[in-house]
């Protein structure tokens, strides 16, 4: 989720459940939410320095099938197995979030209904797996139907509980989505429950009791994968702590476990950032996008790009945001918040207010409000702004971006010392981001020089 400014990469997404002709799918880092725009190109090594990846889909020559090869050849053998399809068409929701081809999430939908024509009811892991592709699409009503159905056939599924819980999550039904984590975690307290444990009390802005829950997270990991999550997370979390030397250890950690990760990347890159070291910041928002063009690793290096006075190049990342943008648009799909930041910051704000009201319909989370206050504010509408921004805080959510929105939106409306607290708040992460933490810090000079 991380994206998504609250300061939480990507969820893991829990394999379908155990049993008699199912299988476990590959663990990987997931986004609910994430775009579906990313594309491999290059890995990093372990000792930091940047390599082609290999041609197809990254296997050395001579490597044995992947797992989406193997649950294709088991479908081959078994076309009536319905939990190979399932387990099939969950390994391409995986694989399409990872590599944003949205051909992908095609496949899925069609491994995953050829598993429910199989087994129309009581299939736990389709109806599990078709409401974590409702998800990827941002169709949350939809995976929330999806999950409830999951979590009846299948009460005892924990993989069914945890796409519960994202789904009440993004919806805003934070109550919900705890009991549905702490079900998930009483079934099976592995690295996928204790991560959505550790993020329930992130969003509250408890961030001790989220890292300590997100170590006993790394400590169950049983994947390269699942490590990864857990160090990116507590390298974010160092960053809210303003400690990046802290983050760039984590990152350094989690980069040993699974080289050319593109969340572990662009965590590292906004660690080298918060140090000042703005060419190696670059570096690794390059690397990132080269693996994985999503629109907030895009952004992040746009905007860093423009803060260094590099026109040309911040443009070269705002085009593709454009162009992903219209694809779309073209699809009728609701924008995700670093589309409504980028069209309020670097396009037409009022266009960013229509985004964000689509979007809060069908996804009322904290994030959406902050980028709806946002967009609202650059749009010159900033009582109505306000509103949103308090609901982007309500919970208690530590984000120096959603302080930083707020305190520009109370400097607006008149109120310099509601501003000074936001704006102070804000700084405690003194590099949150390439553009606006050099405002933040003029915006509370002025404030405090101003008679």
């Amino acid at each position: 989720m991380h994206p998504d400014h609250t300061g939480r990469p990507h969820q893991p997404t829990p394999s379908p459940s155990r049993g008699s002709g199912r299988l476990r799918s590959i663990a990987v880092t997931l986004a609910l939410g994430a775009a579906m725009f990313a594309v491999g190109a290059v890995m990093l090594t372990p000792d930091g320095t940047t390599a082609p990846r290999p041609a197809g889909d990254g296997r050395p020559t001579g490597a044995p099938p992947g797992p989406i090869e193997a649950l294709q050849a088991r479908v081959a053998r078994l076309p009536k197995d319905q939990g190979g399809w399932a387990a099939l068409g969950m390994a391409y929701v995986q694989q399409a979030r990872t590599t944003a081809d949205p051909t992908t999430y095609d496949r899925a939908e069609k491994a995953l209904k050829t598993s429910l024509s199989v087994q129309s009811e009581d299939n736990t892991d389709a109806e599990t797996a078709m409401g974590a592709l409702a998800a990827a699409r941002h169709d949350f009503p939809t995976a929330l139907r999806w999950a409830r159905k999951a979590t009846a056939s299948g009460p005892y599924s924990p993989s069914a509980h945890g796409v519960l819980a994202d789904a009440y999550t993004q919806l805003g039904r934070y109550d919900e989505a705890d009991e549905a984590v702490q079900r998930m975690t009483d079934l099976r307290p592995d690295a996928a429950s204790l991560a959505r444990a550790s993020y329930a009390f992130e969003l509250k802005g408890d961030t001790a009791r989220a890292r300590a829950l997100m170590r006993r997270s790394l400590v169950a990991a049983v994947t390269p994968a699942d490590t990864a999550f857990a160090h990116d997370v507590l390298a974010s979390l160092d960053l809210q702590d303003a400690d990046p030397r802290a983050a760039l250890a984590e990152t350094r950690a989690g980069l040993t476990a699974a080289p050319g990760d593109p969340a572990l990347l662009e965590t590292r890159a906004r660690a080298h950032l918060a140090l000042g070291d703005t060419t190696k910041a670059v570096a690794d928002y390059r690397a990132a996008v080269a693996i994985a063009p999503l629109p907030h690793h895009l952004l992040g290096l746009g905007e860093l790009e423009q803060s260094l006075g590099n026109g040309g190049q911040a443009e070269e990342s705002y085009a593709v945001l454009r162009a992903q943008d219209r694809i779309r648009e073209a699809t009728g799909d609701p924008a995700d918040t670093d589309a409504i930041l980028f069209e309020a910051d670097h396009g037409n704000p009022r266009r960013a207010v229509t985004m964000a009201e689509h979007t809060l319909r069908a996804r009322p989370f904290v994030a959406v409000h902050d980028a709806y206050a946002w967009a609202l504010h650059r749009a010159g509408r900033d009582t109505e702004a306000l509103a949103q921004a308090d609901e982007a805080l309500a919970l208690g959510t530590r984000s120096a971006l959603f302080r930083y929105h707020r305190a520009a939106i109370h400097h607006a409306l008149g109120d310099d010392e509601a501003a000074r607290r936001d704006l102070t708040e804000a700084l405690r992460e003194p590099g949150f981001h390439p553009l606006h933490a050099a405002t933040a810090r003029d915006l509370l000079q002025r404030i405090d020089t101003t008679p």
